[in-house]
């Protein structure tokens, strides 16, 4: 059985070192391997660690889950920098939005009606809510909505996993970075940001620019519109 490293603040450096080594590894790789997600190559490389380390999962996440929860707001807000460091002059910024807007609908109502079509519960509908920002935002909109939290961050994340994974294959015949970013940035949110960064920094700052406008559109027409109705 695995053994529990003990919760003291060698434990808590041993799981920022683990997961910062992960992702390093994981971005090394995926330069050298066309294709690779960063993300999924990280989270592979933390499960590897802990087995080699003989450190249960469960005690990992407990000591590391209260760092990065802290530090992800920070990160959210850290967004604002390369938005600000973004040229918009000469870009169609009328039909940016307009792609934000759709992508907020078709993010939001697409996955809900999908289980409302499965017949799923109301709790599960309104969890589906919040899959298409990011986790600080959706889990304040699912808050709003009275939707289950911990249905409505493994609903964020798994989706956002899942789009950064299948993303540099769709993208094999895309050459503008700034459409692949703001794809990323709408479908995968956080995750999606990461790997647009992977791309270029253009790819990134236009990742970055879908996921802040759509977090933002989201938050402000989800939690009233389903208030009304229910």
């Amino acid at each position: 059985m695995p053994t529990a490293m003990p919760d003291t603040a060698l434990s808590i450096i041993a799981a920022i070192l683990l997961t910062l080594v992960a992702h390093v590894l994981a971005r090394w790789l995926s330069l050298k391997i066309k294709g690779l997600p960063t993300i999924i190559v990280a989270l592979a490389l933390v499960l590897l660690f802990l087995w080699g380390i003989d450190w249960a999962y469960d005690d990992y996440y407990a000591v590391a889950k209260p760092v990065f929860d802290h530090l992800l707001g920070y990160v959210t807000v850290l967004l604002a920098v390369p938005l600000a460091t973004m040229s918009f002059k000469g870009l169609p910024i009328k039909k940016l939005l307009g792609i934000v807007a759709i992508a907020s609908l078709i993010g939001a109502l697409l996955p809900m009606g999908m289980t409302l079509l499965f017949s799923l519960s109301q709790s599960t509908i309104l969890a589906f809510a919040s899959r298409s920002v990011t986790t600080p935002i959706g889990l304040s909109i699912a808050e709003i909505i009275s939707a289950p939290l911990a249905m409505a961050n493994l609903i964020i994340i798994v989706s956002g996993l899942l789009g950064a994974a299948v993303a540099k294959p769709l993208f094999a015949k895309i050459n503008d970075d700034r459409a692949k970013g703001l794809a990323l940035g709408l479908v995968a949110h956080a995750f999606g940001t990461v790997e647009a960064w992977q791309i270029s920094p253009t790819a990134g700052r236009y990742a970055a620019f879908g996921l802040a406008v759509n977090g933002l559109l989201t938050a402000l027409w989800i939690p009233p519109l389903l208030l009304f109705l229910l």
